[in-house]
């Protein structure tokens, strides 16, 4: 088995495609106008509207309701990072911090308030675990 993607749900699609474009420079490949996915090397995140909640199981996601899980992504320099995000993020939640497990890690929410960790592996047992 493999973890591929995650995906988040929200009334503004557009909205916040646009956001992690910007966030993670990557470009969103639109399926529909409820559906967009931005592709990393490691996984994919996709990101779809109310609509498509029906789909699955009416009333079983609910957008801006995340108060249980960060949406994670390896950079290589979170600190230089940060300084490009400073321009259109107004939500940190901390900035550059160290964390006990070896990474140095920036939290900060998207407009829908989901959290999201950009981080860089510092300590040696960090940085081999991360080795691409």
């Amino acid at each position: 088995m493999d973890f591929v993607s995650i995906r988040i749900i929200t009334d503004d699609v557009a909205r916040l495609v646009e956001f992690y474009e910007k966030a993670t420079e990557v470009k969103a490949v639109w399926s529909t106008e409820d559906f967009a996915e931005l592709t990393t090397p490691g996984a994919t995140l996709a990101i779809a509207g109310t609509r498509t909640v029906p789909l699955f199981a009416p009333g079983s996601a609910r957008p801006a309701d995340n108060h249980s899980v960060i949406i994670e992504f390896l950079v290589d320099d979170v600190d230089r990072t940060y300084w490009n995000l400073t321009d259109f993020i107004t939500d940190f939640v901390t900035e550059p911090t160290t964390m006990p497990w070896g990474n140095r890690s920036l939290l900060f929410r998207d407009p829908d308030g989901n959290l999201v960790n950009f981080f860089t592996p510092v300590t040696p047992a960090a940085v081999a675990k991360f080795a691409r």
